[in-house]
């Protein structure tokens, strides 16, 4: 669809609120049309300058955490129909790989993250803002399975985290963005409904013709 401009979906909602599920459930819907998807998670600051000490202080629920003016130029650059690198970020460590991702530019650019809609200027990229809407409890359930199985996490520094950075951070950023969407999916990626018409949505952009 060369000429037409790339439409940007963003995915959010609180940590745990199956943000990434509802994503992957839509890229599958999607088979065989021109879809990419990124993560705002890649976009944590770079942090060679910190000690290891320092970038275990640093609070990643806050939208500070975020090089949010990378992520922008990046997705202007998608919008141009041009090639980016995208950071990777090494959750081991704490700050970016030296690898970049290439990502090619598509039809359709999926985004998701915690503090999408926070920023102004990134909320404005954005044609179809998506919220995510999952139990408090739901969530810090998933995310402490997440992060001891994926991360390598102890339960108590899980705990200990959610009590003093993720759950304040989310009622003060996360929650009160809910406002600037334009899709509230319930249960995330279980609520098949809600995913069959944002497909639909996507599909008609894609295929303005098709009815």
């Amino acid at each position: 669809m060369v000429g037409k401009k790339p439409i940007i979906i963003g995915v959010s909602g609180g940590s745990g609120s199956g943000k990434t599920t509802v994503s992957r459930e839509i890229v599958e819907h999607l088979a065989g049309e021109s879809v990419v998807m990124i993560a705002q998670d890649s976009y944590y600051n770079q942090q060679d300058s910190l000690t290891i000490e320092q970038r275990r202080q640093v609070n990643y629920d806050h939208p500070d955490a975020f090089d949010t003016e990378l992520m922008i130029k990046q997705l202007k650059q998608l919008l141009q129909r041009e090639a980016i690198e995208q950071p990777t970020y090494d959750y081991v460590v704490s700050t970016r790989s030296k690898e970049t991702l290439t990502i090619q530019p598509a039809d359709v650019i999926i985004v998701e993250g915690v503090l999408l809609f926070v920023d102004a200027n990134l909320r404005d990229l954005i044609d179809i803002k998506v919220y995510v809407d999952t139990d408090d409890d739901i969530r810090f359930i998933r995310r402490l399975e997440r992060d001891m199985v994926e991360r390598g996490r102890s339960p108590e520094s899980v705990i200990s985290q959610y009590l003093a950075t993720v759950k304040p951070m989310h009622h003060q950023f996360v929650e009160p963005t809910k406002r600037y969407a334009d899709v509230i999916i319930p249960e995330g990626g279980e609520n098949k409904i809600a995913i069959n018409m944002l497909e639909s949505q996507i599909r008609d952009f894609l295929n303005p013709t098709r009815h």
